[in-house]
């Protein structure tokens, strides 16, 4: 019997799938974005950039940047009662409207 592989982008077929008008390279300005300690950002997973990519399950989730690490942001997110600190490229986060 042969066991099915378990990686990470596991049954995300549709979530991390684009638009047709969205496929391709994404904008460099996403990349250069900056973002303060405090500041809240929405978790958007873009496909076509692997690094510095959180697991699925957070896409679409909103959290605070809680500082820096590298190229990288530190950002706490709450899931369920727990509190969890995810290391996050600005390529995969937008900021949220307020």
């Amino acid at each position: 019997m042969v066991k099915r592989s378990k990686g990470i982008r596991n049954r995300t077929r549709h979530k991390l799938s684009r638009k047709f008008g969205e496929r391709g390279l994404s904008p460099i300005t996403r990349s250069l974005q900056k973002f303060q300690e405090g500041d809240k950002a929405n978790i958007v997973i873009d496909p076509s950039i692997h690094k510095g990519q959180p697991h699925p399950r957070f896409h679409g989730l909103t959290g605070t940047i809680a500082g820096i690490q590298g190229k990288a942001y530190l950002v706490n997110i709450k899931d369920g009662n727990k509190l969890k600190t995810l290391i996050i490229r600005p390529e995969h986060l937008k900021k949220a409207k307020s």
